[in-house]
């Protein structure tokens, strides 16, 4: 199956901007206003929190004074996907469910004019909001070592605090139904009270270009969102927008089916990998995210 981590980026790279400064402000303080609806109510004033780290719009402005031209560009990159992202999940009208799995696991569908069709993974997984941002983000490069639909996760540059620039390799499907691709992508980490959100999209990096004997597919934009339970905090929601594009000649029937099978198969993969670490801090609330 194909790489959980593509579902962590998306889209195609955008030129670089000269005015970057007015742009930021814009993008952050939408970025702002579309997570404080996808939050919504839950166990922790995630909202309030939000709102009095307003002046994170403006630090944020500060913090990448000391970036060059190509970095902004992809901090941006990054930012527009998250808004695209959230804007996606935070509107609940025409999903169409593709698969339920007995645990309760399932996967919806739907399709975007701009966009293409979009899938959405929602599970719950027995471990807190910061042990998965810290799995999924902080050991990012190790997902091979116990997802065997990526053969290699590389991150090729770090930008700030909040954006990487990351190539990634899919395995092969069984059959070689769908071979291996690879994908450059950009992803944009957000931690905001105790939900967490990790967004991408594809791009391009002068370190990375297209490999011979692999097929550069394009994702995004992609998001996945980490929230406590309300009813336990130890436990989460976690929510996956994936957009896929594949390239090559495959039909639409067998991407579909492929890419709602690859997010429940990492949903489980997820649980399992979870399963084998030793909490450090047993019994104790997770950190804020």
């Amino acid at each position: 199956m194909l790489p959980a981590t593509f579902k962590l980026c998306a889209g195609i790279s955008y030129r670089h901007t000269r005015n970057m400064t007015g742009l930021q402000k814009n993008a952050l303080a939408a970025i702002h206003h579309e997570l404080s609806r996808l939050a919504g109510p839950g166990p922790s004033n995630w909202i309030s929190q939000v709102r009095r780290r307003s002046s994170l719009l403006s630090s944020r402005i500060i913090e990448q004074e000391g970036l060059n031209e190509a970095e902004l560009s992809y901090v941006k990159q990054g930012e527009d996907a998250l808004s695209k992202a959230v804007r996606i999940l935070s509107d609940q009208e025409g999903w169409t469910v593709e698969t339920v799995a007995a645990n309760g696991d399932k996967v919806l569908s739907k399709v975007l004019p701009d966009v293409g069709k979009v899938f959405r993974l929602e599970v719950e997984v027995e471990q807190s909001p910061d042990s998965l941002y810290e799995e999924l983000v902080g050991n990012m490069e190790g997902m091979a070592d116990w997802n065997p639909n990526v053969k290699q996760v590389k991150i090729l540059q770090k930008i700030g605090k909040d954006t990487m620039v990351t190539h990634e390799v899919s395995a092969e499907t069984p059959g070689n139904v769908v071979g291996i691709r690879d994908f450059v992508s950009v992803r944009c980490a957000k931690r905001r009270g105790s939900t967490c959100f990790l967004a991408g999209m594809s791009t391009q990096h002068p370190n990375m270009p297209e490999q011979r004997g692999m097929v550069r597919g394009e994702n995004g934009p992609t998001c996945i969102v980490l929230k406590p339970c309300v009813e336990d905090l130890n436990k989460t929601k976690f929510t996956w927008l994936l957009s896929l594009d594949l390239k090559g000649w495959i039909p639409k029937t067998v991407v579909n089916k492929v890419l709602s099978q690859t997010q429940m198969d990492f949903a489980s993969h997820l649980r399992q990998r979870m399963a084998t670490n030793v909490p450090m801090e047993m019994g104790m609330a997770p950190a804020a995210c």
